[in-house]
């Protein structure tokens, strides 16, 4: 955990989650991030119970115990702290890397995190998401994912492509 400075990076972008999708040639589910500003979007592939935890948010499905997600949400809460909003920071050798950004009274606080959790807290404690402009811009690029299966620029066309009907209800 690190002590964080008061300023939001101006460099972030605000995204919204636009789907939860199966990627056709791989079958591992991908998070479709968009930037709220812009018609760009940035895939990021989860596993499968990550993605369950996402979806189950989305589609507010109440578990008869709290999910992890849930608890961690509920841990925040009983601290007096507050999830103000998760930033996906880093893209290093094909893997995103998070942070979640707390306040505690006046006292802010950064913990890493990974993407998939990040956003499922973050659906769950109704905060922002973002990303940096260099992440962004490097995985609008590079959306390669895992090695097999489509081109970037193919895979990128897909999803763009995909309307409401496509993304369903982000069923899995």
């Amino acid at each position: 955990m690190m002590i964080a400075g008061e300023r939001r990076e101006a460099m972030d972008i605000e995204v919204r989650i636009r789907g939860l999708v199966m990627d056709p040639a791989t079958s591992m589910p991908i998070v479709v991030l968009k930037d709220i500003a812009s018609e760009t979007v940035m895939p990021i592939w989860v596993g499968i119970f990550e993605a369950n935890a996402i979806a189950i948010e989305i589609e507010k499905i109440a578990a008869p115990r709290p999910m992890t997600h849930d608890l961690a949400r509920n841990l925040v809460r009983h601290l007096n702290a507050q999830l103000e909003r998760v930033v996906i920071s880093e893209l290093k050798d094909d893997t995103f890397f998070a942070t979640l950004w707390l306040r505690q009274g006046d006292d802010p606080m950064v913990i890493d995190a990974r993407p998939s959790d990040a956003i499922a807290l973050a659906l769950r404690a109704d905060c922002p998401i973002y990303v940096t402009e260099q992440v962004m811009q490097t995985a609008k690029l590079n959306t390669s994912g895992p090695p097999e299966g489509p081109t970037a620029e193919q895979l990128r066309g897909w999803l763009e492509g995909l309307n409401d009907e496509d993304l369903g209800r982000y069923k899995m």
